[in-house]
Order: structure tokens, then C-alpha cells, then sequence
């Protein structure tokens, strides 16, 4: 895919450079807000710019890009890639967007790196990014065209759930009264709201309800700001939004569904609000009739802050071979265990395939566990809710 003489260059640099991304994405942010501030209002996260964390996925992104280049030659990373343009695909980015990229990306890396920065670095480098946009704009242009091309459709709110106290539901049908796509359970929908300031900020939310005809369900947790601010998007529709009221939604989007016949064992885990995606396979389980075994697993701060509980517990107990296993931090109640997740005690069936969700620490210990369990990596799935910081620590 990289040219040999490309290949050499970025190879001697990838130290430089990988040491620098985080000045770099930095200086690029900041270039390309101040040339496009119609990006940041209407397009990009403006809690994760402020927090830092879409600055340290896109440098955890093109480094590991850039390595899998050197490393795999003749294999493009198509499970980085599809996760990467799934999301994209949900927010309608465009091709003359990598353009704009490119510049203020480059011209980032030249301020930052200075006479580093030869005809021949740049051009190498120029490779490694247009081998990656143009690989995504691919993959989301044909992702698009499976559901009709991006437009952001109309839809009413026709009941929020209390769930939490942090926690809130929204079952919404399309406006139009127009036919409503399928979707795979685990898929998430981008949301597009007006805030006060005229910004119209866009978050995803996971659909916590099984595929059914005529509409859709997604739960969202209040975002409380701590060390970061607090959530835009989330304080908006806990604050403002009730039956009646009208969401812009793309259509369903997401790689982490289960892709698995009835006899395949199945351990789907999760911890806070992980759990919408989790409860939405559960359900399309339970309705397709899954024989074989699953392992629910499921770790929170109490049982008054499972979101989702009684649905959790419901559709695992529709099925024909289901355990539960429920963790919490305090008040844990008969039946459960306090204290977090810790598969020790947990048996896991041979062949069995993992699918995951919430936090990023969570995941890392249960992905562990799971492989010392005998679970191979290539069957362990995962979503990161926000920016993808894996791939940022993987160094």
C-alpha cells in the first residue's frame, strides 16, 4: 500500500512525529477552528475539544495507522478504519472535508517539526494520509449509500422514560410518517440539536430498544462535568426536551453488532451506560430465539444507577441458556457482588464470543480477563462512547 521509498521515510520519522502528535493536533485544531469556525459549532464535539480527547484520538489514529502501514504492508486496518467511518458516515462528513484536514494538518506539522519537515518527509507522510482518507471516504460513501444517502431527518418525541436519575429515554417516530430503515442491534444514531448560543451540536447515542418497525429508542446519561464541562448535548435534552418536541436523527450506523448464528456462546458485557447497547442485543436475542449460551455481565455504581435494569434482567430471562452477573460498588442486593467486575468466578464456555461496553478502563480489565480465560482477541468487540482513545494508548 506504501510505496517503498515512502515506507523508508515515515519509518525513520515515526519517532519524531508520534512524539510530537499531541503539539501537533493541537496547533491543527486550533488552525483549522480559526479558518472554519462553522466546524466547531456545527460539527465537531466541543466538550471533547475542550477536554482534550479528540486531540488524543486522532493522534492515537494516524500513529497507528501509520505503524500498521509499516508493519502489515500488504493489509489495510479494516476493523480501525470501519469504526472510524461508521461514525463519520453518521455525521455526514464530506469529501472536501479531508481537504481541509489535509491543509491545516500539514501545516501543523510543519510549525511543529520546522526544517525537519523535507520535500521528502512531507511527501511520504502526504501518502500515509491520503492512503487513510481515502480509504474512509470510501468506506463511507458506500456506507451511506446502503441507507439512502445522509440527510438528517425530523423526529417526534412520543414518550421519555425517567430511567435514573442521570439517566433518560426518548422513543421517537419519523415526523413524515415516512417507512423507518432497519438497524442492527448495538448501531447508535447521530442526534442534532439547537443550543442556545445558535451552535448545532451533534452527539451519537446508542439505540437501547430491539430493531422494531416504526421507530426508535435511545437513552442518554446526563453528562456532569468534573475535571471537564459538563455536557452540552446531554443537559439539553434532560433540560428541554419531553413528548412532543422534534429531533434531527441520521440513520443507524455502528460496526459493534453480533455477528454470530443462534449456536455461537455470546458474553456481552457492560458497565454504566454501556448498557444501552447491550439491552438492544439482548432484546433482538431474545425475539431470534439465540440457543446457545449467554453470559450477561454488568458492573455500576448501585442498582438505583443501572439504567435500563429491568430490561437487562428481562430479556436475559427470555432466553434458552442465559447467566447474569451483576456487579455493584454499594447496595448491592442478594444475588449480586459488590465491588467491580472481576470474571474470576465466571465461567466461560469455549468458543465463546465477547461483545463490550463503557468506560475504557472497564474494558481493558474485562478484555484481559477474557484472554486469560482463553477467549481469542479477534472475538473480543468493543465501543468506545466518544472520541476512541484504544488505539491512543496502545503505546
Amino acid at each position: 500500500m506504501l510505496s517503498e521509498q515512502s515506507a523508508a521515510t515515515v519509518r525513520a520519522t515515526l519517532p519524531a512525529v508520534g512524539a510530537s502528535l499531541g503539539e501537533i493536533t493541537e496547533r491543527f485544531y486550533s488552525g483549522m477552528f480559526a479558518a472554519h469556525p462553522e466546524l466547531l459549532r456545527d460539527l465537531f464535539n466541543r466538550g471533547n475539544q475542550a477536554a482534550g480527547t479528540q486531540r488524543q484520538a486522532l493522534a492515537g489514529s494516524l500513529a497507528a495507522f501509520a505503524t500498521h502501514l509499516l508493519d502489515h504492508p500488504d493489509q489495510r486496518p479494516d476493523a480501525m478504519l470501519g469504526r472510524i467511518a461508521h461514525k463519520h458516515a453518521s455525521l455526514g462528513i464530506t469529501p472536501d472535508q479531508y481537504a481541509i484536514v489535509h491543509e491545516h494538518l500539514f501545516a501543523a506539522i510543519a510549525g511543529v517539526l520546522g526544517e525537519a519537515v523535507t520535500p521528502e518527509v512531507a511527501a511520504a507522510w502526504d501518502e500515509v494520509y491520503w492512503l487513510m482518507a481515502n480509504a474512509l471516504i470510501a468506506l463511507e460513501k458506500r456506507l451511506q449509500e446502503e441507507r439512502g444517502g445522509h440527510r438528517w431527518r425530523a423526529w417526534e418525541v412520543v414518550e421519555r422514560i425517567t430511567e435514573t436519575a442521570d439517566v433518560a429515554s426518548f422513543r421517537l417516530r419519523p415526523v413524515d410518517g415516512g417507512p423507518v430503515r432497519a438497524f442492527r442491534a448495538g448501531q447508535y444514531v447521530s442526534v442534532r440539536v439547537a443550543l442556545a448560543d445558535g451552535a448545532r451540536q451533534i452527539r451519537q447515542y446508542s439505540l437501547s430498544g430491539a430493531p422494531g418497525p416504526g421507530e426508535r429508542r435511545f437513552s442518554v446519561k446526563r453528562v456532569r462535568g468534573e475535571s471537564a464541562p459538563d455536557g452540552e448535548v446531554s443537559h439539553h435534552l434532560h433540560a428541554h426536551v419531553r413528548a412532543g418536541d422534534v429531533l434531527e436523527l441520521s440513520e443507524a450506523y455502528g460496526d459493534l453488532v453480533i455477528d454470530a448464528d443462534t449456536d455461537t456462546p455470546l458474553l456481552l458485557a457492560s458497565a454504566g451506560i454501556g448498557v444501552t447497547p447491550i439491552t438492544a442485543m439482548l432484546a433482538h436475542l431474545a425475539e431470534s430465539g439465540h440457543r446457545a449460551p449467554v453470559t450477561v455481565v454488568h458492573g455500576d455504581r448501585s442498582p438505583a444507577d443501572h439504567a435500563l435494569r429491568t430490561d437487562h434482567e428481562a430479556f436475559a430471562a427470555k432466553l434458552a441458556d442465559a447467566t447474569v452477573h451483576f456487579w455493584y460498588e454499594q447496595d448491592a442486593p442478594a444475588g449480586a457482588r459488590t465491588g467491580y467486575v472481576d470474571l474470576a468466578p465466571v465461567p466461560v464456555v469455549p468458543g465463546t464470543r465477547a461483545y463490550l461496553c463503557g468506560p475504557l478502563p472497564f474494558m481493558r480489565a474485562v478484555r484481559e480477563q477474557l484472554i486469560a480465560k482463553g477467549v481469542a482477541p479477534a472475538d473480543i468487540h468493543y465501543e468506545v462512547f466518544g472520541p476512541d482513545l484504544w488505539l491512543a494508548k496502545q503505546g
